[in-house]
């Protein structure tokens, strides 16, 4: 994968509603969409294209999902303050993300979280108790994490304080435009492509 040797460089993108609806307008106008959903493959989409891998490299997402509300019978033990997450991999080749409307990367994303059911969550569980946990798999794989509907505001960590950012992070602006912060690092080069696509479509500089 091109710029595998390269040294990292972070930048932060912030996407308004305008921003949202414009991301919306590469989709079908029927196909029911999260925010989430859309913003996710857009940027996975923009991101493999940065990347420039080998077509036929297996590209994955992963998104840390919540699994408290799915575990029922039984529940968590009150007081749990624990993790209790999950977070399956949407996969497609590169060739299909970069070539194929932006509804295939979306579609997968939608599949992948209709699979974290009860049982889906405690046989992730039990794996992991008896195999331990296995290490991500590096190559090609962008893992998110969406905070937009957590109040980082008023979190306090100890002695290190507050948090100052994470992966989705709600954001308000000098202007008093809401939106969503997306932290991002890739190689100076790939980083360089990753504008330029989003340049095409959004505003979010």
């Amino acid at each position: 994968m091109e710029g595998a040797e390269e040294p990292l460089v972070s930048r932060s993108f912030f996407f308004r509603a305008e921003e949202i609806s414009a991301i919306r307008r590469l989709l079908p106008h029927d196909l029911h969409n999260t925010s989430f959903e859309a913003l996710s493959s857009f940027l996975w989409r923009c991101r493999t294209i940065a990347l420039n891998p080998d077509p036929n490299t297996e590209m994955r997402l992963m998104c840390l999902i919540n699994s408290r509300s799915k575990l029922l019978n039984p529940p968590l033990s009150p007081g749990y303050y624990g993790n209790a997450f999950v977070f399956p991999p949407a996969i497609a080749t590169a060739r299909d993300l970069m070539e194929k409307p932006l509804e295939f990367a979306l579609r997968l994303i939608q599949k992948t979280k209709t699979i974290v059911t009860e049982d889906y969550v405690r046989s992730v569980t039990a794996l992991m108790a008896t195999r331990g946990r296995p290490m991500f798999v590096l190559a090609g794989n962008y893992i998110i994490s969406d905070l937009r509907h957590f109040d980082l505001g008023k979190v306090e960590f100890g002695p290190w304080g507050k948090p100052v950012y994470g992966f989705y992070v709600p954001f308000e602006n000098k202007k008093g435009e809401t939106g969503t912060v997306v932290a991002i690092s890739l190689p100076v080069r790939a980083m360089e492509r990753f504008i330029a696509e989003l340049h095409g479509v959004v505003n979010v500089f």
